[in-house]
């Protein structure tokens, strides 16, 4: 659907992200902090089977071109239900249930399945972003318009982009996630080092309970991963969301983990944990991804339950990894039970709502920031109850 907007302007709705050049949506996205906005971690959610209409995301990316050359562009979703999100906003649709509003579909724009902080527009270095925002805000409102949507959210959104998308009318919601923060370590010692006593040593027995498992840890990034590792992550992936009914889905098929071997090993790094027997088949694995000075926690799995290899494998490796490589944050990925007393406080992260429903949106509008500030507190409180040394964690919480 070709929409002509002004002689140097064309916008275009986009429904499988293959029909975008990738070196011109590269363009947009390798400059960006995060790595979960580049083509080929999308084309691969969509080729690989994990995203269509089926599962209930139904890709409908907005661009904007000049003569032929994107300029502008946001990956965006169709959605029936709100699974895969980890922003949990069932309360908004039981509200419009009973206000009689249909809430679903809505239009949704993060990464699917990825609970990271980054999300924003696509936009060329050199280009009026204020211009080419109000163009896209407007374009998504007429879509929505067009096609009875109830609204459009945009979840863990970048920090900066939050500013300019709230000055557009978008309303923001507080949530948290756990984020490592390096704060000058040059060793795993350096780590260690902030927390108490009793803690330093929990974490040392954790991780000497592993080794007396007779099981070696062994990190691997970029051509160090051999391609059978990419299949057996499935695996170990596939078996824990059916153990444990991880958030009530599992969406990544065993294609998008073989599809990141050819193009995109070079961002992949893998935690595997080899016994005395087996140093070819790991017994557990996680799996993380690493662009810049920032590294994302993914998945993990193991075929034999390990007191604390869960924790090895996801934190203290990675965390070690990091120190060595020069990482700056870490973010473990969704949940936090375990990660607080493990040196990862709560940070803040927003995401933003528009919902077109005049009686909805008001109800919207009258308590977010009573909805904010109860979130602030249970930072503030989860931040009181990590076990550092001394008290140290900084944060910057903005309602």
């Amino acid at each position: 659907m070709l929409e002509q907007l002004k002689p140097s302007y064309d916008l275009n709705w986009i429904n499988q992200i293959g029909d975008i050049p990738q070196q011109q949506w590269d363009a947009l996205a390798m400059p960006l902090k995060t790595p979960f906005l580049e083509w080929e971690w999308l084309h691969n959610l969509e080729t690989s089977g994990s995203v269509k209409a089926q599962t209930g995301w139904l890709p409908q990316h907005l661009t904007v071109w000049r003569n032929r050359e994107l300029i502008a562009a946001a990956p965006l979703y169709v959605k029936g239900h709100s699974y895969g999100e980890f922003v949990f906003d069932h309360q908004w649709a039981d509200l419009a249930s009973r206000l009689g509003v249909q809430y679903y579909p809505k239009l949704l724009g993060m990464t699917p399945f990825t609970p990271a902080e980054g999300y924003r527009f696509l936009i060329a270095p050199g280009e009026d972003e204020d211009e080419l925002t109000e163009l896209m805000v407007a374009a998504i409102d007429r879509f929505c318009a067009s096609n009875r949507i109830s609204g459009c959210n945009f979840l863990y959104v970048d920090p900066e982009w939050r500013r300019v998308m709230e000055r557009h009318g978008f309303i923001s919601w507080l949530h948290h996630s756990y984020i490592w923060q390096n704060k000058g370590f040059n060793t795993f010692d350096d780590y260690l080092g902030v927390f108490n006593a009793n803690q330093r040593r929990n974490i040392k027995r954790e991780r000497k309970a592993v080794t007396q498992a007779g099981l070696r840890l062994e990190t691997l990034t970029g051509d160090e991963i051999p391609k059978l590792l990419f299949s057996q992550m499935y695996s170990f992936y596939s078996d824990h969301c059916d153990k444990f009914g991880w958030w009530g889905s599992k969406y990544l098929t065993k294609r998008f983990f073989e599809q990141l071997y050819p193009e995109y090993r070079h961002r992949v790094l893998f935690v595997a944990a080899y016994n005395e027997q087996n140093d070819q088949h790991p017994m557990g694995m996680s799996f993380c991804i690493a662009k810049g000075d920032r590294l994302y926690g993914r998945y993990w799995g193991c075929n034999q339950e390990i007191d604390f290899l869960h924790f090895d494998a996801c934190y203290y490796s990675p965390i070690e990894w990091a120190i060595a490589h020069g990482i700056q944050t870490f973010d473990p990925g969704a949940g936090g039970h375990h990660k607080k007393r493990r040196g990862f406080p709560a940070s803040a992260n927003h995401s933003l709502h528009r919902f077109y429903n005049p009686r909805l949106s008001q109800i919207l509008r009258s308590y977010i920031s009573q909805v904010n500030e109860m979130e602030l507190q249970e930072i503030d409180a989860i931040n009181e109850d990590i076990p550092f040394s001394r008290r140290e964690v900084p944060l910057d919480v903005e309602l």
